[in-house]
């Protein structure tokens, strides 16, 4: 089956940024985009060169979330009956979390615009997130009489915080940027015509630094989220195992 090319990448050295490009739909969701946005992050992922990825959006918007018109015909990935539904949520847009839990290389966000409903979930699902000042965010699926059927609870609430999580989520409400800067939702607002170069020049100074430290860090940080001390400490010690005796940590040291 062929598909319209709905997500493209490019690469600028160590950085690679995926685009979501359905500009026409304020790149809304497509079965064909959950598949491309999986297969860009695998193929970043196995590129050794890439050592830091950026996701953004093609156009004014960073990402609609689902899209309204194939809601309403029923069509695409809202088709079918209660079961059919469920496994094409299953196989289809919850591949998106389900890949980026296991991605290993620090993933940016840069919020270009609307982030709304599942876009809103897919910025969350970022380790870091920039937003223009024009950008715009809300957990808007009661709005449609929905649910947020990607996982957007889970990564909401890991984002902000329960209470604050489920105040958006149970009111729809849409935030500018400057009030998601002041709830933790995004880490950095910036004027809409430098949002690029600044995202760009983060993901440049992680990428300067050694990528397995980085990589372990990450991983660290999350399993240590969700974790015990204890489970925390093994780990920790399990990879310092690994980062002590690395070539990078001695050229770090300049030995």
């Amino acid at each position: 089956m062929s598909d319209a090319n709905h997500v493209y990448s490019a690469n600028d050295g160590p950085v690679a940024t995926i685009t979501l490009d359905r500009p026409e739909a304020r790149n809304a969701y497509s079965e064909a985009m959950c598949r491309q946005l999986v297969g860009a992050l695998d193929a970043a992922e196995q590129d050794a060169a890439v050592r830091c990825v950026i996701l953004t959006g093609a156009g004014k918007a960073f990402h609609a979330g689902g899209d309204v018109k194939a809601m309403k015909e029923r069509s695409g990935m809202f088709a079918g009956e209660p079961a059919e539904l469920r496994e094409r949520y299953v196989r289809g847009i919850q591949a998106v979390p389900r890949r980026i839990s296991t991605f290993q290389k620090p993933l940016l966000a840069a919020v270009n615009g609307a982030a709304i409903g599942a876009g809103l979930d897919l910025a969350c699902m970022c380790d870091l997130r920039y937003a223009a000042a024009s950008a715009t965010f809300g957990s808007t699926f009661v709005k449609v009489g929905l649910v947020p059927g990607d996982g957007g609870a889970f990564f909401l609430a890991r984002t902000i915080g329960f209470p604050r999580a489920l105040e958006l989520m149970l009111t729809g409400r849409v935030l500018h940027a400057d009030e998601a800067l002041r709830l933790g939702l995004v880490h950095e607002v910036v004027a809409d015509e430098v949002l690029q170069a600044t995202v760009h020049a983060r993901a440049l100074a992680i990428a300067a630094l050694p990528a397995t430290a980085v990589q372990l860090t990450k991983r660290a940080a999350y399993r240590a989220f969700a974790g015990d001390l204890d489970g925390a400490l093994e780990l920790a010690a399990t990879f310092q195992g690994i980062a002590q005796n690395h070539a990078d940590h001695r050229r770090a040291l300049g030995g």
